[in-house]
């Protein structure tokens, strides 16, 4: 059994116009290994977000499970952490309170020096040293989104879980922090859901890249393995023979083949294809 299942999962909202049901994705089933770092792209709209939210806890599947270390998820839980793109931070807390907060949920029988030392072990590492006694309205949105993902990385979850957390930075800050999330990984090997818009930056975190067709009754359509070998960087991975290869081809899943939502199930029950696995 994989060490992250998601077990033929549906979503189905009320229709707005009150007849029935809408489904935003239908039987998504996905296999995650310990230690992997998954991305799902698609399109607005298909669910990813959603999906995200159900293997958090924060939310529950219309139809099948998710299975954490053999365990089903029945809601929020201090081995899954979620990192927003809307940095949720306490607002009046300072940095180093932000990071505290979750590392005494964790560990609440440390005491006060062995949470200081911790919280300041992982300021250190997204490069915050110095400015721990900063509030958020202090921070530029690349530091308040360092805070966030100190935050989650630091009580070492089993899955760290990712909404677009670099969707609200400018691009030359989101290259740092993707660089700096790449040495917490490697560090800390948390086994990391990603949900992004952004196909370069799958590509250089990602193991896989999971495709989502549009919806309603979206599906993971196709599984890229991203075989470009590790550690990578920006520079590199751009300069490696399959960089090109990956991109154009997941490129051309969202622009010709998921505004057609091809081979996608309905909602009246019906099964629907095995996404198609794709390697170069």
């Amino acid at each position: 059994m994989a060490f992250l299942q998601i077990d033929n999962v549906s979503k189905y909202f009320p229709n707005p116009s009150g007849d029935g049901r809408v489904c935003v994705f239908k039987d998504v089933t996905i296999k995650i290994e310990k230690g992997e770092f998954v991305t799902v792209i698609g399109h607005s709209g298909c669910g990813k977000s959603t999906l995200l939210n159900i293997i958090a806890g924060l939310d529950t599947a219309s139809e099948g499970g998710v299975l954490l270390g053999g365990r089903e998820v029945s809601g929020p839980g201090l081995d899954r952490m979620v990192v927003f793109q809307n940095f949720s931070l306490m607002p009046w807390m300072t940095v180093f309170e932000n990071i505290a907060l979750a590392v005494r949920s964790a560990y609440p029988n440390w005491d006060a020096s062995q949470v200081t030392a911790h919280v300041n072990k992982y300021i250190a590492l997204v490069g915050l040293k110095g400015a721990e006694g900063k509030r958020p309205t202090a921070l530029s949105g690349g530091m308040k989104q360092r805070v966030g993902l100190a935050r989650a990385v630091s009580i070492e979850p089993k899955v760290l879980l990712l909404d677009e957390p670099f969707a609200q930075i400018d691009a030359l800050t989101r290259g740092v922090i993707q660089e700096e999330l790449i040495q917490m990984w490697n560090t800390s090997k948390n086994t990391v859901f990603m949900v992004t818009h952004d196909v370069d930056e799958a590509i250089l975190l990602s193991d896989r890249i999971l495709l989502m067709t549009n919806g309603p009754s979206a599906r993971i359509g196709e599984m890229v393995d991203v075989t470009i070998p590790r550690p990578r960087s920006r520079e590199t991975v751009i300069e490696h023979p399959h960089y090109y290869k990956i991109r154009n081809h997941v490129i051309h899943f969202l622009v010709r083949h998921a505004s057609h939502a091809v081979g996608a199930g309905s909602a009246d029950g019906h099964s629907v294809d095995a996404p198609v696995l794709v390697r170069f």
